[in-house]
């Protein structure tokens, strides 16, 4: 996946894709080389959620209202 294709998907997007994931993975019929592969990306796309929250936070710790810099509380 491009760096342009990762941030266009939503975070809430990513979620979805792993809540289903890990649905497969739970099932008893699933092959084991499939579930590690499956494994191995959920690892990933959980890797480009935490990249975007951490995109998130930090434009919430630079502005507030007044556009003042500010921690995130």
């Amino acid at each position: 996946m491009s760096e342009k294709e990762h941030q266009e998907i939503s975070l809430e997007e990513m979620f979805h894709q792993l809540d289903e994931m890990i649905e497969q993975m739970e099932q008893d019929q699933l092959p084991l080389d499939q579930a590690f592969a499956m494994y191995e990306s959920g690892l990933k796309k959980l890797k480009q959620c935490n990249e975007k929250l951490d995109i998130i936070e930090k434009k919430m710790l630079e502005l507030n209202q007044n556009g003042e810099t500010v921690p995130f509380q």
